[in-house]
């Protein structure tokens, strides 16, 4: 039986992601339309969240560690004087309150003070996060609440404005990894003397990736693999050191504190270089010539 060929797809593909499916069913989506196994995103998104799925396929799921810190924007809608097991819309109502509409002025206020840049937040239960091995989502599916501690996330920008719905406000946020906006929501509405779910949440970036670039699952778009590191500062090899790259044997010394995307003259990436000792610096991703 003759051996199935190895797939040569590999690059970065940005997808708007519709309501009603999850990060994982996106993936396996794309699987099946490159045919290449090694697939993966870079950030998930709520089964119920639409916007932007960074996605790497075959050799450029090597860079996902590159985009690990990436801030993120979005945009939702909040809904005071309801909360949810889910904090979301998706979610069983927990609890009820009686809230007069906010005020706009009072909630950038609370924002200012309580919502910005460096702050502490406990991830919600719907999370992906494991404990003790166990995704919490999971947990929450089986009616399990477990302690969370907070974590330190960084907000960088939180702007409201009103909507038709006096009890809603629809907010865009700009925040570092790990933040989890549903937090930030059900948080505000504790914080005005009640509670509050968002809805509606929509990823508009992930760091350099804009959804404005983003194609369809059914007809997706693969970017180049240097694409992935769009966002890297750029060192152009000569091609003895493409070979010596290539081979691991490599040590530059670069200004700045790196990581480098290192390219060839035509622009092809040949690796990802790293400090490996003061100001020297080393190959520890490297791709082969096609």
């Amino acid at each position: 039986m003759a051996r199935k060929k190895p797939s040569t797809a590999h690059g970065l593909v940005l997808i708007d992601k519709p309501a009603g499916l999850t990060s994982h069913d996106v993936v396996y989506k794309l699987r099946g339309h490159f045919g290449e196994k090694r697939i993966g995103h870079a950030g998930t998104l709520d089964p119920d969240a639409t916007g932007l799925l960074v996605v790497g396929v075959g050799n450029a799921t090597r860079l996902f560690r590159f985009m690990a810190d990436m801030d993120k924007t979005y945009s939702c809608e909040i809904v005071f004087g309801v909360e949810t097991d889910s904090l979301d819309d998706s979610g069983a109502v927990t609890a009820t309150h009686e809230m007069t509409p906010p005020n706009l002025e009072d909630v950038r206020r609370i924002i200012s003070e309580q919502f910005l840049g460096e702050i502490m937040q406990v991830p919600p239960m719907v999370s992906a996060l494991r404990v003790d091995g166990v995704r919490l989502h999971k947990l929450a599916r089986e009616g399990i609440e477990v302690e969370r501690p907070a974590r330190p996330i960084t907000v960088h920008s939180f702007e409201v404005e009103a909507t038709d719905d006096p009890m809603v406000i629809r907010a865009t946020v700009r925040s570092g990894a790990g933040t989890y906006i549903r937090s930030l929501g059900a948080d505000l509405g504790t914080a005005l003397g009640g509670g509050a779910h968002i809805r509606t949440l929509r990823r508009f970036s992930v760091g350099p990736f804009s959804v404005a670039e983003a194609t369809t699952i059914p007809e997706p778009t693969l970017l180049p693999i240097r694409e992935a590191v769009r966002h890297l500062a750029v060192q152009v090899l000569d091609d003895s050191e493409v070979t010596d790259c290539r081979f691991g044997r490599t040590r530059i010394a670069w200004d700045g504190d790196g990581p480098w995307a290192a390219v060839d003259s035509t622009g092809e990436l040949v690796g990802v270089f790293e400090v490996w000792l003061e100001r020297i610096a080393k190959p520890t991703v490297v791709f082969q010539a096609r």
